[in-house]
């Protein structure tokens, strides 16, 4: 799932996809009626890949929410979006237990809900085989980088070497000799 060039903009309803940069603003395609339009500077414009969710432990970004959320729901859609409030509250803990319950408001949990049945009914939350291999060559390297961990010997620092000085621990001065004509 790649939510680089998924966008929000605040005050237009729904998610939007990037379809080209020009030098003052952005051409975006709206995910629902597949209409182009131009952003500019004055549009707060955010990137799903930029959102997090406030847990007690450490914020969370979107993309993992949505994916406990596609787990939970077997990759099917979530509980609509304009449900009673409790039942929000009860199913997003579900999703996510550890989330914040004083800095996530219902209409958070309502924004996310709506985004998610929106990317799921596009499909767009499953993992493309170019993601899946990627995952798995990092998973690979981190198991590489262990195994040469735990095989290599642990280093010894090396030994300064100590300048052995006479009796009266003063250097030696160099030997100058002269020659004469």
């Amino acid at each position: 799932m790649d939510l680089k060039s998924i966008v929000s903009i605040s005050g237009m309803p729904g998610l939007f996809k990037i379809i080209s940069k020009t030098q003052n603003s952005l051409v975006v395609e709206s995910l629902i009626d597949k209409k182009r339009f131009p952003v500019f500077a004055s549009h707060q414009v955010t990137s799903l890949e930029d959102i997090s969710v406030f847990t007690t432990k450490e914020d969370l970004s979107l993309k993992v929410v949505l994916e406990k959320i596609f787990t939970l729901e077997n990759k099917g859609t979530a509980i609509d979006s304009k449900s009673d409030d409790k039942k929000l509250k009860e199913y997003f803990e579900k999703a996510l237990p550890e989330y914040d319950k004083v800095r996530v408001y219902t209409s958070h949990i309502k924004k996310i809900i709506t985004w998610y049945n929106l990317l799921q009914s596009l499909d767009l939350l499953n993992p493309s085989e170019e993601e899946l291999k990627a995952e798995a060559q990092i998973e690979e390297k981190t198991e590489i980088k262990e195994v040469v961990k735990e095989e290599r010997p642990e280093k010894k620092p090396k030994a300064k070497e100590k300048k052995i000085l006479p009796k009266d621990n003063k250097e030696p001065k160099p030997k100058i000799s002269k020659k004469t004509k």
